[in-house]
């Protein structure tokens, strides 16, 4: 009896510490979904297949392809932004797979690319023989750079969006093409950081401005805390985003 009871009260603590653990994983989860943004509905409709479009789900995320056309080379490895479910850049893939180029937007556990920095290996294996660029927006752009600098060999450049590459992700000793795009009504990109931040890309790095555009519409998912009102319709960010990095990519193609 008395060992059924130690057993009993051994049980019970067991319980509470098990409690003790999971409520506040549970309830860390239940906040990081209330702060993580959706795609717009615009998004969830670009992120559908139809004749010029084909997009399927793959390993370690999302694959956008052209229907009508060959696809060119670079392939695109785009890293979201942090706490911004990939969906939500389903209209910037779409418009760029309909240029011709094969795009893959990865999954990144939480929705933070912190927990995912290694999700390109997977893309990069599909087509081993082909050439691939890889960047990302925010926080993503930031992981993409630290994933280049440590891979440079399998890849041609990097790209930002509203990002840069800390000094864990510098790439300025590397022969990879850089491109960084950012919006002048942006409210999130830490601009001081983001100055500092050129020492660590290389001297030839190509940048491009976009007037009246902010940090949110560079995906699409509504406006973002601390974000400020843009002077440009999303739509419109969108197309001179697209333009620049299929500009910049077919420059790189030229050079080969």
């Amino acid at each position: 009896m008395e060992k059924t009871k130690r057993k009993n009260k051994w049980t019970k603590r067991l319980l509470w510490a098990c409690l003790f653990i999971v409520i506040p994983i549970i309830g860390f989860l239940v906040y990081l979904n209330s702060i993580t943004y959706s795609p717009s509905n615009q998004a969830e409709i670009a992120f559908q297949s139809d004749n010029q479009v084909k997009v399927t789900e793959v390993k370690e995320g999302y694959k956008f392809e052209p229907q009508l056309r060959k696809v060119i080379e670079p392939n695109i490895i785009f890293y979201p932004g942090g706490l911004v479910e990939p969906e939500s850049y389903s209209p910037f893939a779409r418009e760029l797979a309909e240029l011709g180029h094969r795009v893959y937007i990865a999954e990144m556990p939480l929705n933070l690319a912190i927990f995912g920095q290694n999700k390109a290996d997977s893309f990069l294996k599909e087509h081993p023989d082909e050439s691939f660029v890889i960047g990302g927006h925010s926080l993503g752009g930031s992981f993409a750079a630290r994933y280049a600098s440590k891979h440079s060999e399998k890849l041609k450049g990097v790209f930002f969006l509203a990002s840069y590459a800390d000094e864990t992700g510098s790439i300025k000793d590397t022969d990879l093409s850089v491109l960084q795009i950012t919006g002048t009504a942006d409210g999130v990109l830490d601009r001081e950081a983001w100055e500092s931040a050129k020492t660590n890309l290389p001297a030839d790095t190509l940048y491009v401005s976009i007037e009246g555009g902010n940090h949110g519409q560079f995906g699409s998912y509504g406006k973002q805390k601390g974000d400020n009102d843009p002077a440009i319709e999303e739509q419109t960010q969108l197309k001179k985003v697209v333009l620049a990095v299929d500009k910049w990519s077919a420059g790189m193609n030229s050079k080969q």
